[in-house]
C-alpha cells in the first residue's frame, strides 16, 4: 500500500482511469464486431451504416489514448476494403 498522500491519490486515480479505459476499449470492440457481423451477413448497406457508426467511436479511442492511431487506421482500412468487396 502507498505510504504518501500523493501516492494514495495516484492509486485512486489509476483505479478510476483503468476502469474507464476498459469501458472505452470494450465499447470500440463492440462497434467493430457489429461491422464484422454486418459484413458476414452480406448486406452492403447494413455494413456501411455500421462502419459509419464505428468510425467516430474508434477515432475517439485514439484521442483518449486507449489505442494507437495506426492500429485503428489499419483496422478501419481493412474493414472498409472488406465492405467494398461486397457486391
Amino acid at each position: 500500500m502507498a505510504n504518501h498522500k500523493s501516492a494514495e491519490k495516484r492509486f485512486r486515480r489509476d483505479e478510476k482511469r483503468t476502469t474507464l479505459n476498459h469501458q472505452r476499449v470494450s465499447r470500440i470492440r463492440t462497434f467493430i464486431k457489429k461491422v464484422e457481423k454486418a459484413i458476414l451477413s452480406g448486406i452492403k448497406v447494413d455494413a456501411q451504416t455500421a462502419f459509419k457508426e464505428a468510425m467516430p467511436e474508434a477515432m475517439k479511442g485514439v484521442t483518449k489514448g486507449v489505442f494507437k492511431k495506426n492500429t485503428i487506421s489499419r483496422k478501419l482500412s481493412r474493414l472498409s476494403s472488406r465492405i467494398k468487396a461486397l457486391a
